[in-house]
């Protein structure tokens, strides 16, 4: 059951972590990202791995919660 639960929650927010890659990275260059004012030390490649991550993490967070919300039927 627990297999299933996080196969419920990684593989669509893989999903739409990539799509968000696509959609972000279509419109904003890597080398123009600030975070305090200072631009990040990295590699292309690298700034597009770590931003993956967090959009991974941020919707795997957000399937978590709709799978936490969810009450399954009395029948």
């Amino acid at each position: 059951m627990m297999r299933k639960h996080l196969m419920f929650i990684l593989w669509p927010s893989f999903l739409m972590a990539g799509i968000m890659e696509i959609v972000v990275f279509a419109m904003v260059d890597p080398h123009d990202l600030h975070i305090f004012n200072q631009a990040f030390d990295l590699p292309r490649q690298g700034i597009y791995t770590l931003s993956f991550f967090v959009f991974w993490i941020v919707c795997a967070a957000s399937s978590c919660l709709s799978l936490f919300l969810y009450v399954e039927p009395n029948d």
